[in-house]
């Protein structure tokens, strides 16, 4: 009976020494609301308003995540991540890929994690999350056009990427990417990025900047030729640059932010030569109760084209009410006027640029919904 007791106590040790070593974890967000839009162009050049469901904040997605202990301070890391449309099933982004988000695996150690796959590069890791998209926002809190690819709820994370991230030295953390064009001539659809990040009590401060030539010109490069299609900035071909700064700063249950970006795309081969951006975010969350969080957020962005300039003013506003520590219930609209300058108008942002843009120079957009994470 001794015996036997011992056999499965040393087994059950056993399996609790495995379980302990490797771990996989499902996670995800399922985000479903209805969407008002006002002044969408049709075919005939007329605006009409516009229903829809879709995700709100942001896009609905499920992954798995996982690590191996390999002794030594030494893990194994990985995460595959999907992003999809709730609305009807089907994959996100129309680059046809399965993990479509994300797909990489690494190492982690003291000395820092070294990632391979597909990847976000330094200015959606160390610059988004101090604005509102890459935080509470969410899609529709992208900047104009998504200049700056800080919303990551498109197809925005960079193919055949290594990546390296420090450890939290005392609230400074860095890193960088270099993005493979995995073609013989290296330098045609490849890109790299740096940043870095400091937080000391309720400050948080962050810097990045990336580069990408001849994105979206070959099919294996770094960039899907179909952020382009898309409209996203970073798709199109030429050199594509972006760099800024954002700081945020929390006291008890408030936090503002302030961010700075510039885009920069030269020497673009669809007859739109080169264009520059300039971003100014301001925002502010308040939580009216540990439940309710109230959020606003402005933008201004100018633009220069050609020697042509134009701009745009965004105002966002949101109320999101907490019914479990996973689920939500959320009211958000956004305004965004702008000037046609430059032959471009009011279109605000819903992870595919310019699929709905504005028949006027201004437009709307107004979401109720419901998120639940897993």
């Amino acid at each position: 009976m001794n015996k036997t007791l011992i056999v499965a106590a040393v087994a059950a040790s056993f399996a609790t020494v495995a379980h302990a070593q490797s771990s996989v974890t499902l996670y995800g967000v399922l985000d479903a609301g209805i969407t008002y839009q006002s002044n969408v162009q049709t075919a005939s050049g007329q605006g009409k308003s516009r229903f829809s469901m879709g995700s709100g904040i942001d896009q609905s997605r499920f992954g798995l995540r996982g690590s191996e202990d390999l002794g030594g301070g030494l893990k194994a890391i990985f995460t595959l991540e999907s992003g999809f449309n709730i609305g009807n099933g089907k994959f996100a982004n129309g680059n046809g890929g399965m993990f479509n988000r994300q797909a990489f695996v690494g190492l982690s150690s003291q000395y820092g994690t070294v990632t391979l796959g597909k990847q976000y590069d330094a200015t959606q890791d160390y610059l988004a999350p101090l604005t509102a998209t890459g935080s509470w926002g969410g899609t529709y809190f992208a900047h104009p056009l998504n200049n700056d690819r800080l919303s990551t709820n498109g197809d925005v994370a960079l193919n055949n990427t290594i990546k390296y991230t420090s450890v939290n030295y005392a609230g400074l953390q860095f890193g960088g990417t270099y993005s493979f064009s995995n073609s013989t001539n290296f330098a045609n659809n490849r890109a790299y990025s740096a940043g870095l990040s400091y937080q000391y009590q309720g400050l948080k401060l962050g810097a990045a900047y990336s580069q990408a030539n001849n994105a979206g010109l070959s099919t294996s490069g770094a960039v899907n030729p179909s952020v382009d299609t898309n409209g996203n900035a970073f798709g199109i071909q030429g050199r594509t640059r972006t760099y800024g700064i954002a700081a945020a700063y929390a006291f008890g249950p408030a936090q503002v932010g302030a961010a700075w970006t510039q885009s920069r795309l030269d020497n673009q081969t669809n007859g739109l030569g080169t264009l520059r951006a300039d971003n100014y975010e301001i925002n502010a969350k308040y939580n009216l109760t540990p439940a309710l969080g109230l959020g606003a957020a402005y933008t201004y962005t100018n633009a220069k084209q050609n020697g042509n300039s134009t701009h745009w003013n965004q105002f966002g506003v949101q109320a999101d009410y907490f019914l479990s520590k996973r689920t939500d219930v959320y009211a958000q609209a956004v305004y965004q006027r702008g000037t046609k300058g430059a032959g471009l108008g009011a279109s605000i942002y819903n992870g595919d640029i310019n699929a709905y843009p504005s028949s006027k120079v201004s437009q709307t957009a107004a979401t109720v919904g419901l998120r639940h994470r897993f």
